[in-house]
């Protein structure tokens, strides 16, 4: 049912409107608002799919409506209603954002195929934010055990926010698919996703890569470089391992963090940007910042929001969902029928110690798949993951 807010200060017209609307369809639901003021009020308490304002009322003129709608609940289309002496204005509103206008006294085909089409984009702008916030299924999180339920619910707190998000954790616990997950259900999703391995660039080069270089900064500098910093702007970076970070490259993201804004190696000009930071790490940086090997004014800027992904250790009960997602996953990849896993089989590999993480439990699947049985069975386990 689609809920339509009337503001308009002439009742006749308001009345009009009403029953014009709620005669041509019955799914509409018609409110009405005398004045921009008590329809802002409605407006901020209540969910409406479309709004008619009126242009000029007293109190709070449409115009001032339309902006203070656009900041309160943008994706709300308005349709302005103009009189004869108004349609100048009417079509200024439309570069402020309203969906469309229509004249006094309305007529009826313009008013009703403008209001369908102002849902129809109401229903299509609520589907793409939806689509949006769908996390990809590479980077989905599998486990419904607390630790992980834990997770979800802060990243979906979190992610609509800009806040500095550190992931801490073992290796190969998937605290990129946390990373993943905060950028895609944020609403910088639409921008970059750039990752940035910090323990697998070698540190003399560490600085370039985040904030690029301009010609002739060092030998091999034979042209301008945008660093990652630049290629993220508008969207997420992601520095895995920041750890093992230099502590000049630590300066200089604290700087960036600090200032929005970097210089390239070998320049002194000031570049904005506009980058939403996520770091992880499976070091523990207090014992790095007590060891002069962190800078402890970065730890503070970069851990707003602290995340910590469990060892698979710590969460057994998830393997079950595990080893089903990896089975399905790997079966696939390789075009061959999916296989299942005895529940002895999965009890087995509940037992062992996975020092590896969820990396190594993905191999070990891997390896029963293509080396077990028609089912994989207990022994397979013991003959073909043994350590």
């Amino acid at each position: 049912m689609a809920k339509i807010l009337i503001i308009e200060d002439e009742a006749a017209i308001r009345r009009v409107l009403s029953k014009i609307l709620s005669e041509e369809n019955e799914a509409y639901q018609v409110e009405e608002a005398e004045d921009g003021l008590i329809g802002i009020e409605k407006i901020k308490n209540e969910e409406y799919d479309l709004v008619l304002c009126d242009i000029k009322m007293p109190k709070m003129d449409g115009v001032e409506v339309l902006e203070a709608v656009k900041k309160i609940k943008p994706e709300t289309p308005i349709v302005m209603i103009s009189g004869h002496g108004d349609l100048d204005t009417a079509v200024n509103t439309m570069r402020l954002g309203a969906f469309d206008y229509i004249s006094k006294p309305p007529d009826l085909n313009r008013l009703l195929n403008t209001v369908r089409n102002a849902l129809d984009r109401k229903e299509l702008v609520v589907e793409n934010k939806r689509l949006k916030k769908k996390v990809s299924k590479n980077y989905e999180m599998i486990g419904k055990s607390e630790a992980i339920v834990g997770i979800k619910d802060m990243i979906e707190k979190v992610a609509p926010t800009d806040a500095r998000v550190l992931i801490t954790g073992p290796n190969g616990t998937g605290k990129e698919l946390v990373a993943h997950w905060i950028h895609q259900k944020s609403d910088r999703a639409k921008g970059p996703m750039i990752e940035v391995n910090c323990a697998a660039i070698p540190g003399e080069l560490i600085e370039s890569e985040l904030f690029g270089h301009v010609k002739g900064a060092f030998t091999s500098a034979n042209k301008d470089r945008a660093g990652k910093f630049e290629a993220a702007n508008g969207g997420t970076i992601f520095l895995d391992e920041i750890g093992d970070m230099s502590l000049s490259a630590q300066a200089k993201v604290l700087r960036a963090l600090q200032e929005n804004k970097i210089q390239r190696v070998g320049s002194d000009k000031d570049i904005k940007v506009n980058v939403r930071v996520v770091a992880a790490t499976n070091k523990d940086l207090k014992k790095e910042i007590a060891d002069n090997k962190f800078r402890e004014d970065l730890y503070h800027r970069l851990a707003v929001i602290l995340v910590k992904v469990p060892a698979l250790n710590d969460r057994r009960e998830d393997i079950p969902d595990l080893v089903a997602h990896f089975a399905k996953k790997i079966s696939q990849e390789q075009g061959a029928p999916i296989k299942n896993f005895s529940a002895q089989a999965i009890a087995k590999l509940q037992e062992y110690d996975w020092t590896g993480n969820i990396r190594e439990l993905r191999n070990v699947i891997e390896r029963l798949i293509i080396l077990g049985g028609k089912e994989v069975s207990e022994d397979d386990v013991k003959l073909f993951a043994a350590k």
